[in-house]
């Protein structure tokens, strides 16, 4: 059981945000919907004429920044920017359709608020046992 008390369970949040948000900006690239999301989304909400390259801005970063949230490296600055990303689509996407993303409701901020907190939490500092 030694091993087990080992590992910092931050690292295991850092690997589920990593993946999530890895997997979420790999679909848009490997499908070609990148394009379509700046296009036929950004610029219609606001983002005009500049949807495409936002759309293409907020896949690299996703990428990168999963990468290094996988690793722990440079959390004060690459968690902020995905806090931004989630917060600007409650607003613009799931606030209107309440809180859940299924059962009671659909396309909700549930999922979100949860992705939110444990971005705040892998940057808390911990302190170590001795």
């Amino acid at each position: 059981m030694k091993t087990i008390n080992r590992i910092n369970p931050l690292l295991l949040i850092r690997i589920a945000l990593a993946t999530i948000f890895l997997s979420h900006s790999l679909h848009g690239v490997l499908n070609h919907t990148v394009n379509d999301f700046g296009e036929l989304y950004l610029n219609k909400v606001g983002f005009a004429p500049f949807g495409v390259y936002v759309a293409w801005a907020l896949m690299v970063f996703e990428i990168i920044g999963s990468l290094l949230i996988l690793f722990g490296k440079l959390l004060k600055y690459v968690v902020p920017g995905f806090l931004l990303i989630l917060i600007t689509g409650i607003v613009l996407v799931h606030y209107p359709d309440g809180w859940f993303v299924v059962g009671p409701g659909r396309n909700g901020m549930e999922f979100s608020f949860v992705l939110i907190l444990s971005l705040i939490a892998i940057c808390i500092p911990v302190k170590r046992r001795r």
